[in-house]
């Protein structure tokens, strides 16, 4: 995208009444084995969420290497959380789940938790977000439409799974529902980034060299390729305002003019924009999390909302940013 620019021990709920809620119920996703996790996933895909791919994306997420959203599949981005992993623990580089990785992920503390909703978490909401690039321009915000897709951003979790632990929730104020628990965000101080375009990641260096994070990542597009060479960060804006401008981005729809985009997570860049020193380009955040590396951006770097937003708090102007093809 290019721009000018108190958690409870868990007991089962209540709510989680019949078979099928029951197998999602926090004792089996927080005792599932990661051993009855392929290696490596294939082609073949499940239509439910499996409790230990859900506990395995928690795991890694907690230790930075990010599957990007949690959402019980065994998709790309977990592969590429587990290879990156590897990197962070100086263990050979493939990707798979073997017993070293699963010896080194595993602890016993709690995959979810509990979440008592507040009035604050049903603030700010818009009635929905409009395709068109012209009326999001009339819009005050580009706020959550739901206290459900604010908490899903907030605990890494895709809207379904969240549906799927809290079964005929409405979300309201006060009432308590089932999350995953991700951990803090990584702390740090990055000294360069590498966008490696080949894996759509991002992989966050300390001054010593030590991997600090890794990101799955959505990295430019056929007809709007992200740069290449080295780069240098300018600055970092949270909740940034979007200046469509068709002659310098992209055209949109029928829009032929300059449209300035309200802040909001729902915005086209998200909650943060990391400004590169080549103009118009970026890392930033998304309206879409579960589309990262599914599909294609304008040139720009894409993380999930709250991705973006550790990598911003862990770097500085003149952090080195370096695309590699």
């Amino acid at each position: 995208m290019k721009i000018y620019a108190v958690i409870a021990i868990l007991t089962l709920m209540p709510a989680f009444g019949g078979a099928a809620a029951q197998e999602f119920g926090p004792e089996t996703i927080n005792t599932a084995s990661l051993t009855t996790v392929a290696p490596k996933h294939t082609a073949k895909t499940s239509k439910e969420p499996d409790p230990a791919i859900i506990r395995l994306q928690v795991l890694l997420d907690r230790a930075g290497a990010s599957p990007g959203v949690i959402d019980g599949f065994y998709g790309d981005n977990v592969s590429k959380a587990i290879a990156g992993f590897e990197a962070m623990n100086h263990l050979a580089v493939d990707g798979k789940l073997d017993p070293d990785v699963i010896a080194r992920l595993e602890t016993d503390a709690p995959i979810t938790q509990t979440y008592l909703v507040t009035p604050e978490d049903a603030t700010g909401l818009v009635d929905h977000i409009p395709d068109d690039y012209g009326e999001k321009a009339k819009m005050k915000s580009m706020g959550y439409t739901s206290v459900a897709e604010r908490l899903s951003e907030r605990f890494h979790m895709a809207i379904g799974l969240l549906n799927k632990l809290n079964p005929g929730s409405d979300f309201a104020p006060g009432k308590t529902v089932l999350v995953v628990a991700p951990g803090p965000p990584k702390e740090g101080h990055a000294k360069r980034i590498e966008i490696n375009k080949k894996t759509s990641q991002v992989l966050a260096y300390d001054e010593s060299g030590a991997l600090l994070a890794v990101y799955p990542a959505t990295i430019g597009s056929e007809d709007n390729p992200s740069p290449s060479g080295t780069h240098k960060v300018k600055g970092v804006a949270r909740m940034p305002v979007y200046r469509y401008n068709p002659k310098l981005n992209f055209k949109q729809g029928k829009n032929n003019k300059i449209l300035t985009i309200p802040k909001g997570p729902n915005g086209p860049v998200g909650s943060v924009w990391i400004d590169l020193d080549k103009p118009t380009y970026g890392i930033h955040g998304t309206p879409d999390p579960e589309l990262i590396d599914k599909g294609q951006s304008h040139g720009c770097v894409r993380l999930t909302n709250w991705d973006a937003e550790e990598l911003a708090g862990m770097v500085k102007p003149s952090v080195v940013v370096h695309f590699n093809n």
